[in-house]
């Protein structure tokens, strides 16, 4: 696909206008806005002190049952469960290892440890080891694991449909020829698992595309991002994307959480105007040490600006003090008492804002995690560490809902609940039993009415 010459030039032109409206509103806002709240410092101490009054205000909502006779009269004194089945908030891991653990017990181990805690998964589609022969990309094994997550109730991910770290062997050199390659696997990938896999990040690490490592690692990918234009290309792979799918959520995903960032975000809108993008992922690895309670506010802070919800896609915290080149990374008992620490105060934090929806962790066990790091929430036998304890207290204990309420004279059973999907027992005061399943939304009025037959 070649783009004329006057076309790129009216493009970046186009940019330019839109990122200086923007950034022109931007600074508006700010100095339009109320000084004492823009003034305002939350201290590491304070912002985790109101952390579970935030949880309660941005995570739960109100429900009511409403029991009925064939009459249509209400049922007293019934004795409703209320049992949370799914999360609205995802909490998620990467599924790197599904079907790739030779030793059948430790597969087995990997899969029912990421099962009983997890409800979103991310699968790998890099495009060089994701169609390492031209013409020939891996959809039977990525659907195989979208359909065992699907069973399970797992909401999936790709990841990523565009990044020049590597380029596919067999790449061509011609530029404008690896461009039209590139949007043919996004519509391709994206159009194919509609429905199974509706979440991708589109383009990974767009603000630094062209740093050195990746000129020499990814030459030809590399020159072509160059020759388009940085947002040009990006923009280009969003409009492929939506186009593949209408109703797909669109991520970007970077590392960096500074203005570069933002600036890239703000040029990604179309002709009119409007954004092109669903959700802002945010890589959070951190190898050589956990950011302090006072930056991660201030990222959620940072972004939640642009009003669409943040996905934490990358999250690392490590069980062991990295060691010399050429040594191993070992977990060690201090580290994994200090990761699980660290990984209840993150989650707190990100869990009590209200602009994030989803936390990815990176990797699920240490067994051939990335950088070789101790960064499994599970160690290399599958043995879950303090920290995957920690977790699941959190998100299927102190997070979740299972309550049992009676059904007043109005055949009315309130309770207040975390935003998710649920199963509701009814025994009736003659021993009936019935059950329905019902979805706790935010922003509905969450009243489910069930009535005899």
């Amino acid at each position: 696909m070649s783009i004329p010459c006057e076309v790129k030039n009216d493009l970046r032109q186009a940019t330019r206008i839109v990122s200086w409206v923007l950034s022109a509103a931007c600074l508006l806002v700010f100095l339009f806005a109320d000084p004492a709240a823009t003034a305002q410092q939350l201290s590491g101490e304070q912002i985790l002190r109101e952390a579970p009054a935030r949880i309660e205000r941005y995570r739960m909502g109100d429900g009511e049952i409403v029991l009925l006779d064939r009459e249509g009269k209400p049922i007293r004194d019934a004795v409703v469960h209320v049992q949370q089945k799914r999360h609205a908030f995802l909490f998620g891991c990467n599924i790197f290892l599904w079907g790739r653990i030779e030793d059948p017990q430790l597969q087995e181990a990997y899969l029912e440890r990421f099962a009983a805690l997890l409800n979103y998964a991310t699968l790998p589609f890099y495009w060089p080891t994701y169609e390492p022969v031209r013409g020939n990309p891996g959809h039977d094994y990525a659907e195989r694991v979208a359909r065992w997550c699907q069973d399970r109730g797992i909401v999936t991910k790709g990841h990523p449909l565009a990044w020049n770290y590597a380029d596919p062997r067999w790449l061509p050199e011609d530029p404008e020829e690896i461009f039209r390659l590139q949007l043919a696997r996004i519509d391709d990938c994206v159009r194919r698992f509609r429905g199974l896999i509706d979440r991708w990040d589109v383009v990974n690490e767009a603000t630094h595309f062209d740093r050195e490592e990746f000129l020499k690692r990814a030459p030809r990918m590399t020159r072509m991002w160059q020759k388009i234009g940085q947002v040009e290309f990006t923009r280009a792979c969003f409009i492929k994307a939506r186009q593949a799918s209408e109703n797909a959520v669109l991520i970007i995903n970077d590392y960096r959480t500074d203005p570069a960032y933002e600036r890239l975000i703000e040029q990604l809108v179309d002709e009119s105007g409007r954004r092109l993008y669903d959700v802002i992922g945010i890589q959070s690895h951190m190898h050589g040490g956990v950011w302090p309670t006072e930056r991660i506010w201030e990222v959620c802070e940072r972004f939640a600006r642009f009003g669409v919800p943040l996905h934490f896609t990358e999250t690392t915290i490590v069980s062991g003090p990295r060691t010399r080149p050429g040594q191993p990374w070992k977990t060690t008992p201090e580290g994994e008492e200090h990761q699980a620490r660290e990984v209840e105060r993150f989650y707190t934090v990100l869990f009590s804002h209200p602009a994030v929806e989803a936390i990815t962790w990176w990797d699920f066990s240490d067994l051939r995690a990335w950088q070789g790091a101790p960064a499994g929430l599970v160690r290399a036998d599958m043995s879950p560490k303090p920290a995957y304890d920690v977790l699941l207290g959190l998100v299927k204990g102190k997070w979740w809902t299972d309550i049992q309420v009676s059904t007043a004279e109005d055949g009315r059973a309130r309770f207040r609940g975390f935003f998710g999907d649920y199963r509701v027992v009814v025994r009736l005061p003659d021993g009936t039993k019935l059950e329905r399943e019902f979805a706790l939304l935010k922003g509905k009025d969450n009243q489910w009415v069930i009535r005899l037959e």
